[in-house]
């Protein structure tokens, strides 16, 4: 296991409160677009938080009133153009890696979504399990708009898992943008929160859930993954099998002595 509180971060921000990460992209003034270095970097930390035991949840939040922008035009897309499918297959599958990384870090991620949010941005917004969004919040995947497919980075998987197959296939024909309000309303968007109150709502919901049975998060998360592809018979089954090792875990014995003494649980973790 490794401890990640007093990680360095060279292409985007991070700090730790209370065994909160707070990740942000740091770009303001061109509204936080994604670098090969990002990506890169990003996908990386993600990863190494599989193992970080120090870590209990990950808000993925805004900065300068936006989120991301996407690729960037002149560091990313420009080279796009000038590499052979080789080297075009090795990138997309890095992005990839990273939406991969994100989903099985084992720790909630949450996504504080100000402002823009649009291509690989609104990708890093879904691929977080719960997300916070500022009422001026736009969110495009506007691939087909750059003359790509709707299908990045696992778009066309996930999204429909979350607000539904027809309202995914227009946004991801499309490329249009989605406001918050309608955001919220499709499901994609948890809860909208003032701009003013966008950072403390997320580090509240964050500091709720590294509050709680860490190890059963991660269960929980790691189910929501699998069961995509299982049959309900083998869902059944897996929840059978994760539930059981719960039960083993000394939070479970924790939450049944603080029941019996009529007090909050203390989790630990383990």
């Amino acid at each position: 296991m490794r401890e990640m509180a007093n990680y360095k971060a060279t292409y985007f921000k991070w700090h730790v409160e209370g065994g909160i990460a707070i990740i942000s992209l740091d770009r303001p003034e061109r509204k936080n677009p994604l670098t090969f270095e990002s990506y890169a970097e990003l996908r990386d930390c993600f990863r190494d938080l599989t193992y970080a035991d120090d870590i209990k949840a990950v808000i993925f939040g805004s900065n300068g009133g936006n989120f991301c922008s996407g690729g960037d035009v002149h560091d990313i897309i420009g080279p796009l153009l000038k590499m052979d499918m080789k080297r075009l297959l090795d990138f997309t599958r890095m992005t990839g890696d990273l939406v991969k990384a994100i989903m099985h870090c084992g720790k909630p991620v949450i996504a504080a979504v100000d402002g823009v949010c649009v291509g690989a941005g609104a990708i890093i917004a879904m691929a977080s399990d719960l997300r916070l969004a500022a009422p001026e919040a736009r969110t495009a995947f506007l691939f087909t708009r750059v003359g790509l497919a709707g299908c990045d980075m696992g778009a066309c998987a996930i999204l429909p898992r979350i607000i539904g197959q027809g309202r995914a296939a227009e946004l991801l024909y499309t490329g249009r943008s989605m406001a918050a309000e309608e955001g919220e309303r499709w499901g994609f968007y948890n809860r909208i929160v003032p701009a003013a109150e966008l950072d403390a709502e997320a580090i509240k919901l964050a500091k709720r859930l590294a509050g709680g049975p860490t190890f059963g998060h991660m269960m929980t998360k790691t189910m929501l993954n699998q069961e995509w592809s299982m049959s309900i018979d083998q869902a059944i089954e897996a929840e059978a099998q994760a539930q059981a090792i719960c039960m083993q875990t000394k939070d479970f014995q924790r939450a049944f002595d603080a029941f019996v003494a009529h007090e909050k649980p203390v989790f630990g973790g383990d």
